[in-house]
């Protein structure tokens, strides 16, 4: 098919003539992937599909409380100082985007009038400009307007490398952004981009009028300071990081009718198992987030009655990570140091040998059950971008062997030791039974081939702090191996950017970078920028896999399950959209209670 026969196709949709279905259909039959249809329909300014399901309100408000359990509660409420998923979810309920990712792959306006699309003249053909128009008449929740300004100001405050922003690297290639009118803005990119929609579509926006004179180094000083104003359907009245949030309906909220609840109360603590038993049992609340518990055990509270086990399939992947640095030795006053190699992990036999300790099927079939799947891929989504040259095994004998011949050999207490040095390493992750299990599995397999491994489990609270001063965090790796999952987003960019030596947090840069492993390869910088600027979106696929088999077959990562999210929702509640590319509170504002309960 060539490309006016293509173009005419999306237009017959935009008109009406050809259903979403019927296109997808197609391009499946000349051998494309469901996600890249629908971008393709996203990119002709096609609107995504229609997301309301039978519920149209009359009135704003009028529910009552919606009541959440959040086990895994957040401790920032900032767009761009969030670490982990808990606080990027949370965050999207005050804080919201220029866009977001729907279910099927395309992007939905949010604080956009509409999609950029090359049709409506928002996306130039070269991919080295786009621009936003704004909604009119959004207010933030202090009733200051939210105009172009405050677009051009997220830009500046999470580009500044003094912030040392989370979000920096959504930012970094935009060279400059023109204010065309007070609801209009010109991205210019410093070079074409494949993937324009880095920048305002993921994590929400700030405004300028309360945060401009906490930019640069000043910028966590915030924190604590200034409460979430952001332009979503709740207003936060109390934050206790870590434990609670009380909000209440945003009665100017910018879509009509919207949302249903008056009030939000969210409780943190406890775990997961507790929260799904508080809805699922007990019917105390509402909605219990992210369950993170055995299939037996989900099978057991399931039967209480009062709601059911929401399954989202997702893109993240639960991984172990091996510290390319010595995070017992300082340098400059600086542990897991750049300029001390880790003693034994730096050795591909070591780790291909952790690789094959990996007892992935008792995993899968006794602890993760429908929370996910086995993989031996980092990178599991979209479709086009997984690798199927990789594999994965459990084989004690073959581990042992690669030992041995490196030089590990057996001491009198069954640890095996080299120069000196025993083979004991450090397995750090966040306290969750079903994670501490996990991390059994390893220990015991690890143990009959002479590796000593010692269990430390941290609070989530600290695993996944953005305190930079805590030794306990994931960020800061103390530890020898570590285990957690990480999400990707339609597109892996920023994703794969987890492995880029310019990424590695240090002291210097305040432990802001994402390569967590301290990993650093020529080759794989040298792929990664290819990918930046490559327009070819098959060769570029092709990047990404080979970035993959890179890190998977060095056994830098170990890639355990594909996770999918199980959240326990009441039989009460409609309105939850499925979605594994966006915050599950994305849509809250549509979320109801069902008439007659």
């Amino acid at each position: 098919m060539d490309e006016s026969a293509l173009r005419e196709l999306i237009a017959d949709v935009k008109r009406g003539r050809l259903d979403r279905r019927r296109f997808v259909q197609t391009m499946l039959g000349l051998g494309l992937t469901a996600p890249l249809a629908a971008q393709m329909l996203g990119a002709g300014g096609v609107a995504a599909g229609p997301r309301e399901q039978g519920f149209t309100p009359g009135k704003r408000g009028g529910g009552g409380d919606l009541r959440i359990l959040m086990w895994d509660a957040p401790t920032f409420l900032h767009p761009h100082f969030g670490r982990g998923l808990r606080d990027f979810t949370a965050s999207r309920i005050f804080y919201e985007p220029l866009a977001a990712a729907a279910p099927d792959g395309t992007f939905a306006p949010v604080l956009a009038e509409e999609m950029p699309s090359l049709l409506n003249g928002g996306v130039a053909k070269d991919g080295q400009w786009v621009v936003w128009r704004l909604k009119r008449h959004v207010v933030w929740h202090d009733g200051l307007p939210f105009t172009a300004d405050d677009v051009i100001f997220n830009w500046e405050f999470a580009a500044d490398p003094a912030t040392a922003a989370s979000s920096r690297a959504s930012f970094d290639e935009i060279a400059r952004i023109d204010k065309l009118d007070p609801h209009t803005v010109k991205l210019v990119f410093k070079r074409p981009q494949p993937f324009w929609a880095r920048a305002f579509t993921g994590d929400g926006l700030l405004p300028r009028h309360l945060f401009e004179r906490y930019k640069g180094a000043g910028a966590r000083e915030a924190l604590g300071a200034v409460k979430a104003v952001g332009t979503g359907p709740y207003k936060v009245v109390d934050f206790k990081p870590g434990d609670a949030i009380l909000a209440e309906l945003n009665p100017a909220y910018h879509v009509a009718h919207r949302p249903f609840f008056d009030r939000l109360q969210i409780k943190g603590g406890g775990d997961a198992v507790s929260a799904a038993r508080a809805v699922l049992q007990t019917g105390e609340y509402d909605f219990g987030y992210y369950i993170l518990a055995e299939e037996d055990v989900l099978k057991r509270i399931e039967q209480g009655g009062k709601g059911k086990l929401l399954t989202v399939p997702g893109s993240g992947v639960n991984h172990i990570q091996c510290n390319q640095t010595d995070p017992g030795r300082e340098a400059e006053a600086e542990r897991a140091s750049l300029g001390v190699a880790h003693p034994c992990l730096t050795e591909p036999a070591v780790r291909t040998a952790l690789s094959l300790l990996v007892d992935r099927a008792s995993i899968q079939d006794h602890l993760v059950g429908r929370n996910g799947q086995i993989t031996a891929n980092f990178l599991n989504a979209p479709e086009r971008f997984r690798s199927k040259s990789t594999t994965w095994e459990f084989n004690l004998d073959k581990a042992g062997q690669l030992l041995t011949e490196a030089g590990w050999g057996r001491g009198p207490d069954g640890v095996r030791a080299k120069t000196g040095r025993r083979l004991k390493l450090l397995f750090q992750a966040a306290v969750s039974p079903s994670v501490q299990k996990v991390q059994m599995v390893v220990k015991q397999a690890a143990a009959t081939v002479g590796i000593e491994i010692e269990i430390k489990a941290t609070p989530v609270s600290v695993f996944f702090s953005s305190d930079t001063s805590s030794p306990d965090s994931n960020v800061r790796f103390l530890a020898d191996l570590q285990m957690y999952t990480v999400f990707t987003g339609l597109d892996p960019q920023l994703f794969m950017a987890q492995f880029a030596s310019w990424e590695i947090p240090t002291k210097d840069n305040k432990w802001s970078g994402r390569n967590l492993t301290r990993y650093r390869s020529d080759e794989y910088d040298r792929l990664w920028r290819q990918a930046e600027t490559e327009m070819d979106p098959v060769k570029r696929a092709v990047l990404f896999i080979r970035m993959n088999d890179l890190v998977v077959k060095e056994a830098v990562v170990i890639p355990i399950t594909w996770r999918n999210t199980v959240h326990a929702v009441s039989n009460h509640l409609g309105g939850i959209e499925p979605n594994g590319w966006d915050s599950i509170f994305g849509r809250i504002a549509y979320w109801h209670r069902h008439s007659g309960r």
